[in-house]
């Protein structure tokens, strides 16, 4: 089998699993807001077109605002704001078809139920529903073929999910991890909206034999959609008992290291968890995470471990503005992270700053090395970056530090950015500089000469519970002080300029790491 694929098919029952149990927990709210919200309609008539607008207004709002909106206002990440946000969007189906079902029965039927002395709660709840129940069950069909889909949106905020491979894939060019993302997703849609078909059809016709069927296909998928739910709750009682144990104590649970959304992230996480699962421990990786929310993650142990950057920590984090010498940073970073229960391990040996770089012909064309040559360019160049950067302290920092306005910022997925500027569409990107493309699509990185970005010094972090297994801690200290730009600038290019898989390229850089060691 092709080992790319063999890579994403040994992810697949981790994450199809997750992504069931975001689905399942949304459909079940949904259900539980929806049908008593359509009956209390359907009592109080003025209720129904306010109730009915709500949840289309609802509908109409993308599914990213509502989880970023999440995170943002309320600090939710993880599963909470993915479950938020995907029972809001099924509430919407459920609602008017329960709605339109009840009003479709029969008045005869009603009346005549009124008739032999039935109350209202039980002509509802014997009559109305029963009949109603076919459209009832046509509307969850259609909120869980959306909500199958939707779900894949949750990676950024922190939820596994068949969105993993979505996001991975795209930014690292594997339409291989797309592939099976998108099938698996589809695959599941398709056997869900088929079991609740199977379901209608034998609540229409009365069949026992399909409604027993419809049950227990019910039931395995319940299982499985329960079965993160067992893995995480092994991995906690774990957790406990190395947080009532000795520092030295070794880790009881699954280790979970976080990464962000770039290709970087995913081979360093990859280097981790390799690393740790030679020294016998058991690794679960969590990637496609925005900085806010993978530091948040950490500090509240959702994750273990993860890689960062000084300049972000010190701006995101810290709200620092000032600009010291890397050293001084550490120093002042190092002792803020302790304060929060996390261990910076120290810097792995490689700086991946930002950077503005440009096609080497057009710099040279415009005379620009260093930023303050752009100055009388900029207003007629189009700046692209990805979807973070434009909202982040640095780029406002640089703006005012240079002065410099440019005619439109245009933002991309990170992987996008270099063949954009290669084929003209942006005149300029903020590149990362151990980035391999770089030099593939023959770029020109133009000097940052008023040193306006910080430091970007890769570090290691630890959160509270990692920081206190010595095992692990050793495991990992080797890492520190070991790869350089040009180490790390191969791995990237390996993916993505080669088509390495991210575990080879991980693979490729620790077999550097010994040789050089």
């Amino acid at each position: 089998m092709n080992p790319n694929l063999s890579e994403q098919l040994n992810r697949l029952p981790d994450l199809l699993g997750n992504h069931l149990l975001l689905v399942l927990t949304s459909l079940l709210i949904g259900a539980a807001i929806s049908v008593p919200l359509a009956v209390l309609s359907l009592r109080v008539r003025w209720l129904r077109g306010p109730v009915l607008a709500v949840a289309s207004v609802v509908q109409t709002i993308p599914s990213l605002a509502i989880l970023a909106l999440m995170v943002a206002a309320f600090g939710m990440f993880g599963r909470v704001p993915a479950i938020v946000a995907l029972s809001a969007y099924s509430v919407l189906p459920i609602l008017r078809n329960t709605v339109t079902g009840i009003l479709g029965v029969d008045a005869n039927v009603v009346e005549a139920a009124r008739g032999i002395g039935m109350t209202g709660r039980q002509v509802l709840w014997r009559v109305q529903l029963p009949l109603a129940a076919p459209v009832i069950i046509a509307g969850v069909r259609t909120a869980a073929v959306w909500v199958v889909g939707i779900a894949t949106l949750s990676t950024p905020v922190g939820a596994r999910s068949l969105g993993n491979y979505i996001f991975s894939g795209l930014q690292t060019l594997n339409f291989t991890a797309v592939l099976v993302g998108v099938f698996a997703a589809a695959g599941l849609a398709l056997l869900l909206d088929g079991l609740i078909r199977l379901g209608e059809v034998a609540v229409a016709r009365r069949s026992r034999g399909m409604g027993m069927a419809a049950i227990a296909g019910a039931l395995v998928i319940v299982v499985g959609g329960m079965l993160p739910l067992f893995v995480e709750l092994q991995r906690s009682r774990g957790v406990v008992a190395a947080l009532e144990g000795d520092r030295g104590e070794r880790f009881q649970g699954r280790v979970v290291i976080g990464a962000k959304t770039f290709t970087e992230q995913f081979i360093l996480a990859r280097v981790i968890a390799q690393t740790l699962e030679e020294a016998g421990y058991r690794v679960e990786i969590n990637e496609g995470l925005g900085s806010i929310v993978v530091f948040e993650a950490l500090l509240q142990g959702r994750i273990d471990a993860y890689v960062d950057y000084s300049g972000t920590i010190w701006v995101n984090n810290m709200g620092r503005e000032d600009v010291p010498d890397p050293t001084t940073m550490l120093f002042e970073m190092t002792a803020w992270l302790a304060g929060r229960g996390v261990l910076c391990l120290g810097p792995l040996g490689f700086e991946n700053a930002y950077a503005l770089a440009m096609r080497r012909d057009v710099a040279e064309r415009l005379g620009v090395e260093q930023t303050g040559d752009l100055e009388a360019h900029a207003s007629g160049l189009r700046i692209g970056s990805d979807y973070e950067f434009f909202e982040r302290p640095e780029w406002r920092a640089f703006r005012r530090g240079y002065g410099l306005e440019f005619a439109e910022e245009v933002a991309f997925d990170s992987t996008l950015m270099y063949p954009a500027v290669s084929e003209g569409r942006v005149d300029v990107i903020t590149a990362f500089t151990t980035d391999g493309r770089i030099d593939a699509f023959d770029l020109s990185l133009i000097r940052d000469e008023a040193r306006v970005f910080p430091a970007y010094d890769a570090v290691l972090l630890l959160g509270e519970t990692a920081a206190m297994d010595g095992t692990l801690v050793d495991a990992l200290r080797g890492l520190v002080g070991s790869i350089d730009d040009a180490m790390m600038r191969r791995a990237n290019a390996r993916v993505d300029m080669e088509g390495e898989t991210l575990d080879g390229a991980a693979g490729r850089l620790r077999e550097e790491l010994r040789e050089g060691g």
